[in-house]
Order: structure tokens, then C-alpha cells, then sequence
């Protein structure tokens, strides 16, 4: 699927692109079910109506996909965390985690980084971090690729700027053959310009960051896969404000494999790294061999990967309970005790 709208999908089939509405059993089946729901990079079944028009029947198994979190309403009108996850894509190859360089003493939110990082782990695709804007920050690239790399472990780490052309090569060799990509970072971090960069076209629109406040506005306000005239495809995503973590096993593990070996030191097996004697991930902390932003990063993301998994163990919990009193009840109808 290049592109889903409400009720229908933007398909690819061998003789082109076609609109597919819903069939009514797809719709029945992910009433209660976000995660079920079309999205790009989906590969579907399809049935041609004698009529001409196409409908979805249903989504075939995705071999990767990248789930956040979902977001709320509580009682107040307020955002809260939903137990249930959002797929922002299918079927991808590669994450690509856009990282724009930023002015300032900090030029890079790392945090950020480590947060993508654990989702595209999680999805089961390969993590690329891109620093794109990489000219704004001039002699200072150097010592920001070495910062996020320290945030990044094992993966591959680039430096772009799509204006100027530098990396936009090295970024299209993650796609070769037909490998498909999504791209993943902030309003502002210029996915939509580094799609246009692989194209070789402007496929997508794009706008300046305001000079006010160095943030970006949502140029793209959907996911859309686009075919590269060189091999591959990419999805360009939203500027992502909010990602929340949605059942996570490993992601936060292979973000923080420093930690996870350095806990391995530790006296105690159930060490919780915060004040325990033999502490191997505290030693480190004390000698600076660990900086106290990435445990504190850490430890953040381990208290809300725990959080999300009491919240959806609840939730199926209550469905469960929710099935058996329909079930009882009309079972009662039926006059059986």
C-alpha cells in the first residue's frame, strides 16, 4: 500500500495504482484492534468488483513492523498513554532516524535518538541515524557524530545534507535492489527534502524551519511510499511530536547494550543499578566511563517499556473478562444455567 486514508487505501498492483475501499469483514476486524489496520508498506489481498472498483479484503503478515505507542484523551480532554499501539509502517527494510544537527550548545537531541532507535529495533528492521542539516553545525560535526554515536551502538551513523548533495549516496546505498525504507524524526529534520534528494525530483513539499524558534512545521501530513527511480522505496512519515513505546522485549537492550554489559559486572543479578554494592553500571557512572544522561535515558525508557506492559496486560485482561460476560449472558438467554 503507498498510502492510507479513512476507510480506504492507495494500492499497487502490477498495472498501476488503484483506490481499494475497505471490505466489510477488514473493517469488522480492526474495530478493536489498531495495530490490525492498514498501513503503508502493508502488502494486501485485493478483489476486483465486476464493476471495476477494488476492495481490501485483508492484510497479509507483515515480516516487520514499526509500532508506537498510542495517545489518549482522558476524562479532562488531556493527552494520555493508550496501551494500544499505532503501526506507522510495514514491511520496511530500514529505519532511517533523522536526526537534524541543531544550533546550540547541544546539537543534537540524543534522547530522541535513543527513543527511535528502540522502536526500529523493536520493528525488526536495521536502524540507520542520519544527522541531516549536517552544514549548520560546521567544525563542530565532528565531535556531534561522536556523541551520537555514544548514543547508537552498532549502528550505522551518516552525516547529510541534502542540499549540498554530501551522504545522499551513501543514504541511497541502504536501498539497493528493492529494499524499502521509512524515514522517522521531528517536524523540521528534512525527511521530505532527503526523499526529494533520492529521487532526484521534488516528489515532496517542503518549507523552511522558522527562523523564530529553529522549529519545524508538518510538511507531510501522511504516510506515502514512494518507488526511487534507482531501486527502492522510502516512506516519509509526519514530523513525530509524541512517540510512546509499545511492548518492548528488546529495542531498549539494543539501544543500551553498554549498559546491558556493564550490568553483567554487577555483583547482584538483579541489580537495579541505584545504589547497590558492586555495582559495575555506578562504577562506571563515578569514573565518567558512563555519561549520567544516558543512564538517566535509560532508566526512563525502562520505567515507561514497564509501564506500557502493565497497561495492555490490563487491557487484555478487561477484553477477556468483557468476552465471558457476553458469552454467560447469552448463554442465559437461551435459558441454560
Amino acid at each position: 500500500m503507498a498510502r492510507v486514508d479513512r476507510g480506504a487505501a492507495d494500492v499497487i498492483t502490477s498495472d498501476g495504482h488503484h483506490l481499494a475501499q475497505y471490505a466489510a469483514p477488514l473493517r469488522r476486524a480492526t474495530v478493536d484492534d489498531p495495530v490490525a489496520l492498514p498501513c503503508v508498506g502493508d502488502w494486501a489481498a485485493l478483489t476486483r468488483l465486476p464493476e471495476g472498483r477494488y476492495e481490501l479484503d485483508a492484510i497479509l503478515p507483515r515480516r516487520t513492523a514499526f509500532v508506537r505507542g498510542g495517545v489518549g484523551r482522558d476524562s479532562r480532554g488531556g493527552l494520555s498513554g493508550d496501551s494500544r499501539g499505532q503501526v506507522l509502517a510495514a514491511n520496511v527494510d530500514v529505519v532511517f532516524v533523522a536526526e537534524p544537527a541543531l544550533h546550540g550548545s547541544d546539537f543534537a537531541d540524543l534522547g530522541r535518538v535513543e527513543r527511535l532507535l528502540a522502536l526500529a529495533w523493536e520493528s525488526g528492521a536495521r536502524p540507520v541515524v542520519l544527522i541531516t542539516k549536517s552544514d549548520l553545525v560546521g567544525e563542530h560535526l565532528a565531535g556531534l557524530l561522536d556523541d551520537v554515536a555514544a548514543a547508537a551502538p552498532g549502528v550505522d551513523l551518516h552525516a547529510v545534507c541534502s542540499v549540498t548533495g554530501e551522504g545522499v549516496e551513501v543514504v541511497r546505498n541502504h536501498l539497493g535492489g528493492s529494499r524499502t525504507a521509512v524515514i522517522l524524526g521531528a517536524s523540521g529534520a528534512g525527511k521530505s527534502t532527503l526523499v526529494n534528494a533520492l529521487a532526484g525530483e521534488e516528489v515532496m513539499e517542503t518549507q523552511q524551519v522558522r527562523a523564530s524558534d529553529g522549529r519545524g512545521r508538518h510538511t507531510t501530513v501522511h504516510r506515502e511510499l514512494i518507488p526511487l527511480s534507482g531501486g527502492g522505496l522510502v516512506i516519509d512519515t509526519p514530523g513525530i511530536r509524541r512517540v510512546g513505546l509499545y511492548e518492548m522485549s528488546r529495542g531498549v537492550d539494543l539501544v543500551f547494550a553498554d549498559i546491558e554489559e556493564l550490568a553483567e559486572e554487577c555483583r547482584f543479578s538483579d541489580c537495579a543499578h541505584e545504589s547497590e554494592p558492586g555495582c559495575a553500571v555506578l562504577e562506571a557512572l563515578e569514573s565518567g566511563e558512563l555519561p549520567e544522561r544516558r543512564l538517566e535515558s535509560w532508566r526512563k525508557l525502562q520505567r515507561e517499556a514497564a509501564w506500557m506492559a502493565r497497561r495492555t496486560d490490563a487491557r487484555l485482561q478487561s477484553e477477556e473478562t468483557r468476552k465471558w460476560k457476553v458469552i454467560h449472558k447469552s448463554m442465559r438467554g437461551r435459558g441454560r444455567p
